[in-house]
């Protein structure tokens, strides 16, 4: 991405940090940085397209975050945890310390199925190769990584997923002790 494509979601993203998805536009983005609105418009061809710029960057994020557990040099059951871990935490912080953005997340869980679709794709890639390298190590008895990293991947969207995330820190809920008892389960039952 271009320094000036940055400079724009960045600056979206304070908008709506300060003012909500509904009240920030190209035009507040534009005034926000000293540029004309058409200046914004060279980059992005509309408001909607910013804030999917924004979730998929978010995702890259995330997916970034995931990929430092498949590279590292620990158990692969760890890593699966770990990497459960940190996505949860991620999306428990975003929603706790940014309720704006997070709402933007929402959005796109609604109404760009395709972003949502590519994400689980490389989560559940980083999964499958983690498991891989369990098998290989002896770890895990697995005749179909596929499935069992699809498994693994919907076992724990309950605990990333924004919605889930949003009413259970409405309710109070702390769900990393469930996160932690799922993913022991079924790891043990992958186990060689």
């Amino acid at each position: 991405m271009d320094s000036q494509r940055d400079r724009i979601l960045d600056n979206a993203q304070g908008l709506i940090r300060r003012f909500g998805g509904a009240k920030t536009n190209v035009v507040d983005i534009a005034q926000a940085m000293g540029l004309s609105h058409s200046a914004i418009y060279r980059h992005f061809r509309s408001k909607a397209e910013i804030f999917d710029s924004l979730a998929a960057r978010a995702m890259a994020e995330e997916t970034a975050l995931a990929q430092t557990y498949a590279s590292a040099d620990a158990p692969a059951g760890e890593r699966i945890l770990g990497l459960m871990l940190a996505l949860h935490r991620s999306k428990r912080e975003k929603f706790a310390g940014d309720t704006e953005m997070h709402a933007l997340y929402r959005r796109i869980v609604e109404d760009r199925p395709d972003l949502v679709r590519d994400y689980a794709a490389r989560i559940t890639a980083i999964l499958r190769a983690i498991l891989g390298d369990g098998v290989a190590r002896g770890e895990f008895a697995i005749a179909d990584l596929d499935a069992a990293a699809g498994v693994l991947r919907d076992a724990f969207t309950a605990f990333v997923h924004p919605a889930h995330v949003e009413l259970a820190a409405k309710a109070g809920l702390d769900l990393e002790p469930g996160l932690i008892q799922m993913a022991r389960v079924l790891l043990r039952g992958l186990s060689a």
